[in-house]
């Protein structure tokens, strides 16, 4: 028992040691371990075009030549052909790229 509280108080100060920027990259290997549930839409202007849904992360391109980050994201979500919210049947994880440039997205949680 008093490891486990030992452990407990090591852990927190050690995150309170941290910066901001050092607490978010915890943060961030910590959600693509378990994962985000995440929603993506896309819009057309105002009209929403295409969701996908449970995704994991979105994930930015990299040039495999020199390490610089391209304009674009992917990722691997379900599709949610009728904006239900919900994995229908015939609705399968699929993989989508998306461009910084020509596009209006949101991401977020699974509310």
């Amino acid at each position: 028992m008093h490891n486990r509280i030992f452990a407990v108080l090591l852990v927190a100060f050690f995150m309170s040691a941290c910066t901001q920027e050092q607490q978010n990259k915890i943060s961030r290997v910590v959600q693509n371990y378990t994962g985000t549930d995440g929603v993506l839409e896309i819009y057309a202007g105002e009209k929403l075009v295409k969701r996908f849904i449970k995704i994991d992360k979105l994930s930015t391109a990299i040039s495999t030549s020199d390490d610089t980050p391209r304009p674009y994201r992917f990722g691997y979500g379900i599709l949610d052909a009728n904006f239900n919210m919900r994995a229908d049947a015939g609705e399968k994880k699929v993989y989508f790229e998306f461009s910084d440039y020509s596009t209006s997205y949101i991401f977020y949680g699974h509310p």
